[in-house]
């Protein structure tokens, strides 16, 4: 069951890595390009902060705590024997590892990197891919746990 984690990880943080190179070579900072009329957009913009642009101003303490969660979702991916959970937590993993990348590889320098975000949710908050990993294994999570699925039956 870890491997699948771990697989489902490497995905997530290919794939996201991938859309992110995209949006850097095909958008233009701060334009918006309506998918779905306001409701959804692509919106290049960096991030130095954490969801919603909070804590623009401790970025290395977010990569810290950032860097601190993607090794937990390891540890419980790598302790996990359930086939279900294993997904959930690998999708965790690898969408915080995501970012925790940009971070640690980005502009302005290490523990310092902007996210690279442009996915346009309406006016409310613009993500990335990595977002939407860790928004869909976090769900599956609370379903898991709602079912009464153990981690470890």
């Amino acid at each position: 069951m870890t491997l699948l984690g771990y697989v489902a990880a490497l995905a997530a943080v290919a794939i996201d890595q991938l859309s992110k190179v995209w949006a850097e070579a095909s958008l233009a900072v701060g334009e918006r390009h309506p998918l779905l009329g306001d409701m959804l957009a692509m919106q290049l913009t960096y991030n130095p902060g954490a969801a919603f642009s909070l804590g623009a101003s401790a970025t290395p303490l977010i990569t810290v705590l950032a860097a601190g969660g993607t090794v937990f979702a390891a540890w419980l991916t790598w302790r996990t024997t359930s086939l279900p959970w294993a997904l959930s937590l690998g999708l965790i993993l690898g969408g915080g590892l995501g970012n925790v990348i940009d971070r640690l590889a980005r502009p302005p320098g290490p523990a310092r990197g902007h996210v690279v975000d442009f996915i346009a949710y309406a006016d409310w908050f613009i993500g990335n891919v990595a977002d939407v990993f860790v928004f869909g294994g976090l769900a599956l999570c609370i379903v898991l746990a709602f079912m009464g699925r153990p981690m470890r039956p």
